[in-house]
């Protein structure tokens, strides 16, 4: 049975679940249902049709959250970290459909000694010229999945309202001594791109 969190919770994710090495992170997120004009309508003007690309990202820090190289972003164009402890499934441009939008892989233990924190980011492409943010998403989640026997270990909907914003962090897979804990974020920022939110970091 999965764990269900709530905003600013942290869990131990490998302590509870002797070997667990791999794990399948989940991100997904539903454009919110258009309605044929009224308020609704008016507020997105024309703009509000296009499809909204978000997308999900890793963000991989070493000591004091700091990040060491534009290598350990994971993201649509930089699938797979150098030493390949963090895959990314790819891009989604619709977010249209039930399940994950979007998937990112983790081999816990070939994760670098250096790297202690995994940021797992989600913004809007293009958010600026389309004039798109997450109060026209809906369903936003991120879940923590043991490969191995498909087994939901953590599930955190993002619920707080995000309009507005248009880059999220939802969660980080961090060390606590020789053990992973998860934490669940949920905040939301102004970022335009994901390489203003990698910024923060440098």
């Amino acid at each position: 049975m999965a764990i269900n969190l709530q905003k600013g919770q942290r869990v131990d994710l490998t302590k509870g679940n002797p070997g667990l090495s791999k794990i399948l992170v989940g991100l997904g997120w539903d454009p919110v249902q258009k309605s044929g004009g009224g308020l609704f309508g008016s507020l997105f003007g024309g703009g509000g049709n296009a499809n909204i690309d978000c997308d999900a990202s890793v963000i991989m820090l070493g000591a004091n959250d700091k990040l060491g190289s534009n290598k350990d972003v994971i993201y649509f164009g930089n699938l797979k970290s150098n030493d390949g402890s963090v895959q990314h499934s790819g891009d989604n441009l619709t977010g249209d459909g039930d399940g994950d939008d979007e998937q990112i892989w983790v081999d816990l233990n070939r994760v670098p000694s250096t790297i202690q924190k995994l940021v797992f980011v989600v913004n809007i492409y293009d958010c600026v010229k389309r004039k798109q943010h997450f109060g026209m998403i809906q369903n936003a989640f991120i879940r923590v999945v043991n490969p191995t026997n498909n087994q939901e270990l953590l599930h955190y909907n993002l619920t707080d309202n995000y309009s507005g914003l248009t880059a999220l962090v939802t969660g980080e897979i961090y060390r606590s001594g020789n053990e992973w804990k998860f934490a669940a974020i949920g905040s939301g920022t102004n970022a335009a791109s994901l390489s203003e939110v990698v910024r923060s970091y440098s």
